[in-house]
C-alpha cells in the first residue's frame, strides 16, 4: 500500500514509513503544494496511493466521487511527526484490514 500525504502531513515522515508503506510520498514531494484538494485526489487515483490526510474534506471528496483512491482520516489534532509515524506504523494490519474491504473508502484513526 502506497501512501499520499497531504500537505499537512510533514514529507520528512516518508523516509521512516518507506519499508512499511513503500512508495509512498507527501504531496510537497512531488511539486503539488499549491494544488488543489481535487487534483491531489486525481494524482492519487491515478498512481494508486491512498491519501492520508487530517483534512475532512478528502472524506468529503470520497461520498462525491467514490473509490479510488482510499482515504485515512488522521483524528488524532496535531501531533509531532514521531507520534504521526508510531501512528502509521503501529496500525499498519488494522488499516489494512479496514481498506481491504471493497466496501470502505476511508478509515479514521483517533
Amino acid at each position: 500500500m502506497k501512501l499520499l500525504l497531504d500537505e499537512n502531513l510533514s514529507r520528512r515522515i516518508i523516509p521512516f514509513i518507506q519499508a512499511e508503506y513503500p512508495g509512498s510520498t507527501q504531496i510537497a514531494l512531488l511539486g503539488m503544494e499549491q494544488s488543489n484538494d481535487k487534483d491531489v485526489w486525481d494524482y492519487a487515483k491515478q498512481n494508486d496511493f491512498v491519501i492520508v490526510t487530517r483534512d475532512a474534506d478528502y472524506p468529503d471528496l470520497s461520498a462525491l466521487y467514490g473509490q479510488p483512491p482510499k482515504v485515512i482520516l488522521l483524528r488524532t489534532g496535531n501531533q509531532s511527526k514521531a507520534a504521526v509515524i508510531h501512528l502509521l506504523l503501529k496500525a499498519k494490519d488494522a488499516i489494512e484490514t479496514a481498506l481491504s474491504d471493497d466496501d470502505k473508502a476511508c478509515v479514521e484513526i483517533f
